[in-house]
């Protein structure tokens, strides 16, 4: 058997000098004793897939609202293309892949139903109250809402996958930053996460956008990483089905970007002279991005999905939609907060205020169930 000694022994052999030791973490809020079998990070992955807020991922927005249909990302499968897209290239460079891997699935542990539009009208709603941002929200799931322990709330997680929560997207001195070491950089398996997130996104929403019609070959051929990519599967493979040349091509352009993304952080950290993990997060910027010619590629593409996708009108639609919802959601609670579970409302008696303890409430719904409350709500047929 190998026991956790002898696996951070390993970890000491294998991992480059720069990065993150699971025996060099910087412990837990609360204390625990170490398992005998797994390293912090690995406990923290597991803690994390195990948690309530990442199940509810399956139920929650990527692009397509849940009911759209089976075959659109959701949330969760977004969140696990990300986290493979990171341990790949995490393992490449020699990190420590069990941290990066905590981070990536953890990293949108706090968002909204119907995503982004969910998350922007919480926002609005809640800016009196402090603001709702999703990084914020995914620290407090795994600090504070969390309920699986009986000696603390929350999941314990270590400091460095709390870090990577909160610090894994620049800039390094925001706020909520404050209590991570201000002024130092996040480690590279941290900031990994920011890159493969926006890789898997982009890629994955190109197939879902084609597989719903939102988006055509015919403007994806404007896009040079789309053409790049669908040439080359062309003339490898003149004979297959369109079904396969698309999946071909999206394959080519991850594998494009993951193979520079490797290259431009190799580069980068040998042009800063990056020897040690001090090294590294005395820079306090990021190391963690493409190089040139595919940066540009990735802004084109980025540039193209939000003109064409992501302010289609049906996509629009539903934001509009979300919009109503959750501010009917909000002010109804607000106004008679006994309407809320008591489970929920006790959260006030651990010092939350009640438009926090709303706004919990609400980002942690799935977007069926947010529907389905709206109706017991405002539907007078409806019951209770």
């Amino acid at each position: 058997m190998l026991t956790r000694v002898e696996s951070e022994a390993l970890e000491d052999q294998l991992l480059a000098p720069y990065a993150m030791r699971s025996a060099a973490s910087r412990g837990r809020r609360f204390h625990e004793p170490e398992h005998p079998f797994r390293t912090a990070f690995q406990r923290d992955r597991d803690r994390i897939i195990h948690s309530t807020a990442f199940r509810r991922l399956e139920y929650k927005t990527q692009v397509f609202v849940n009911h759209e249909g089976d075959y659109y990302r959701t949330r969760l499968t977004h969140t696990m293309e990300a986290a493979q897209i990171t341990r790949t290239i995490a393992k490449s460079l020699r990190l420590n892949a069990d941290l990066a891997e905590a981070v990536a699935l953890a990293h949108d542990l706090g968002h909204t139903p119907f995503g982004h539009a969910g998350e922007r009208a919480l926002n609005a709603l809640m800016k009196p109250h402090g603001g709702f941002e999703h990084n914020a929200q995914s620290l407090r799931i795994v600090d504070e809402l969390e309920e699986r322990y009986a000696d603390f709330r929350g999941l314990n997680l270590s400091w460095e996958v709390r870090e990577g929560i909160v610090k894994h997207t620049p800039p390094y001195t925001k706020p909520l930053a404050a209590d991570f070491a201000p002024g130092e950089g996040p480690c590279l398996e941290a900031q990994l996460v920011d890159c493969t997130d926006e890789i898997a996104y982009n890629s994955h929403d190109i197939d879902d956008g084609l597989k719903s019609g939102l988006l055509t070959l015919e403007q994806l051929d404007s896009v040079s990483l789309w053409r790049d990519a669908s040439r080359s599967v062309r003339e490898r493979y003149p004979q297959t089905s369109q079904r396969i040349w698309r999946y071909q091509t999206i394959r080519l352009i991850i594998d494009r970007m993951v193979t520079d993304l490797i290259e431009s952080v190799e580069a980068r950290l040998a042009a800063a002279r990056i020897g040690s993990l001090a090294d590294l997060r005395a820079v306090g910027r990021p190391l963690v991005a493409h190089g040139e010619q595919v940066e540009a590629q990735r802004l084109e593409l980025k540039r193209f999905l939000m003109a064409n996708l992501y302010r289609h009108y049906r996509v629009m639609r539903m934001a509009e939609k979300a919009k109503r919802v959750m501010g009917d959601l909000f002010k109804s609670f607000l106004d008679e907060p006994r309407q809320l579970p008591p489970h929920i409302l006790e959260r006030q008696q651990l010092g939350d205020s009640l438009p926090r303890v709303v706004a919990n409430y609400i980002a942690g719904m799935t977007d069926r169930y947010v529907l389905e409350e709206h109706r017991r709500l405002f539907d007078a047929f409806e019951k209770g």
